[in-house]
Protein backbone atom coordinates (compact mmCIF):
# COMPACT_ATOMS: atom_id res chain seq x y z
CA UNK A 1 0.00 0.00 0.00
CA UNK A 2 1.94 3.19 -1.11
CA UNK A 3 1.00 6.51 1.05
CA UNK A 4 0.14 9.20 -0.96
CA UNK A 5 0.95 11.82 1.54
CA UNK A 6 4.55 10.79 1.55
CA UNK A 7 5.30 9.35 -2.03
CA UNK A 8 7.26 6.18 -2.20
CA UNK A 9 6.81 5.57 1.50
CA UNK A 10 5.15 2.14 1.72
CA UNK A 11 2.45 1.22 4.52
CA UNK A 12 1.78 -1.42 5.75
CA UNK A 13 -2.10 -3.01 6.33
CA UNK A 14 -3.19 -3.39 9.78
CA UNK A 15 -4.79 -6.41 11.39
CA UNK A 16 -6.75 -7.15 14.30
CA UNK A 17 -6.04 -9.83 17.01
CA UNK A 18 -8.21 -11.04 19.78
CA UNK A 19 -6.46 -12.63 22.96
CA UNK A 20 -8.57 -15.27 24.79
CA UNK A 21 -6.51 -14.99 27.73
CA UNK A 22 -7.65 -10.82 28.47
CA UNK A 23 -10.71 -10.88 26.19
CA UNK A 24 -9.57 -7.48 24.29
CA UNK A 25 -8.49 -7.06 21.01
CA UNK A 26 -5.30 -4.99 19.25
CA UNK A 27 -4.57 -3.69 16.08
CA UNK A 28 -1.47 -4.45 14.51
CA UNK A 29 0.52 -3.19 11.25
CA UNK A 30 2.56 -6.12 9.79
CA UNK A 31 3.26 -7.68 6.19
CA UNK A 32 1.23 -9.90 4.60
CA UNK A 33 3.48 -12.63 4.76
CA UNK A 34 4.14 -11.81 8.77
CA UNK A 35 2.18 -14.40 10.90
CA UNK A 36 1.43 -13.57 14.71
CA UNK A 37 0.15 -16.77 17.20
CA UNK A 38 0.86 -15.91 20.08
CA UNK A 39 0.63 -13.33 23.20
CA UNK A 40 4.92 -12.83 23.17
CA UNK A 41 4.38 -12.67 19.45
CA UNK A 42 2.07 -9.61 19.86
CA UNK A 43 3.64 -7.76 22.77
CA UNK A 44 6.46 -7.53 20.74
CA UNK A 45 5.03 -6.22 17.55
CA UNK A 46 2.86 -3.58 19.96
CA UNK A 47 6.11 -3.08 22.18
CA UNK A 48 3.99 -4.06 25.38
CA UNK A 49 4.43 -5.73 28.53
CA UNK A 50 3.60 -9.15 28.60
CA UNK A 51 1.09 -8.13 31.63
CA UNK A 52 1.10 -11.15 32.96
CA UNK A 53 -0.37 -13.21 30.60
CA UNK A 54 2.03 -15.98 29.05
CA UNK A 55 3.73 -15.42 26.03
CA UNK A 56 2.45 -18.78 24.68
CA UNK A 57 -1.16 -17.60 25.00
CA UNK A 58 -2.77 -18.29 21.57
CA UNK A 59 -4.21 -15.05 19.49
CA UNK A 60 -6.54 -15.06 16.78
CA UNK A 61 -6.10 -12.80 13.82
CA UNK A 62 -9.75 -11.58 13.43
CA UNK A 63 -11.12 -11.11 9.93
CA UNK A 64 -12.55 -7.76 9.26
CA UNK A 65 -14.22 -5.70 6.53
CA UNK A 66 -11.34 -3.87 5.21
CA UNK A 67 -11.13 -0.20 4.85
CA UNK A 68 -14.41 1.91 3.34
CA UNK A 69 -13.73 4.91 2.74
CA UNK A 70 -16.29 7.72 2.43
CA UNK A 71 -15.92 9.96 -0.99
CA UNK A 72 -16.40 12.89 0.61
CA UNK A 73 -13.38 12.20 3.03
CA UNK A 74 -11.29 12.68 -0.72
CA UNK A 75 -9.38 15.51 -2.07
CA UNK A 76 -11.12 14.41 -5.14
CA UNK A 77 -14.91 13.19 -4.22
CA UNK A 78 -15.47 12.41 -8.06
CA UNK A 79 -16.15 8.48 -8.66
CA UNK A 80 -13.62 6.76 -10.40
CA UNK A 81 -14.03 6.07 -14.16
CA UNK A 82 -15.00 2.39 -13.36
CA UNK A 83 -17.29 3.14 -10.78
CA UNK A 84 -19.34 5.42 -13.65
CA UNK A 85 -18.68 3.23 -16.53
CA UNK A 86 -16.71 5.54 -18.43
CA UNK A 87 -13.60 3.15 -18.43
CA UNK A 88 -15.09 0.06 -19.68
CA UNK A 89 -17.66 0.67 -22.38
CA UNK A 90 -20.23 -2.27 -22.09
CA UNK A 91 -18.92 -2.35 -17.43
CA UNK A 92 -16.30 -5.25 -19.46
CA UNK A 93 -13.91 -4.93 -16.60
CA UNK A 94 -16.94 -6.76 -14.63
CA UNK A 95 -17.34 -3.97 -11.96
CA UNK A 96 -20.24 -2.24 -12.78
Amino acid sequence: MVNTKNKGVIEMPSYDYYCEANGQTYEVKHSMSEKITNWGELCKKLNMDLSGIQATSPVKKLITGGNFVHSSALRNPDAPACATGSCCPGGSCGIN
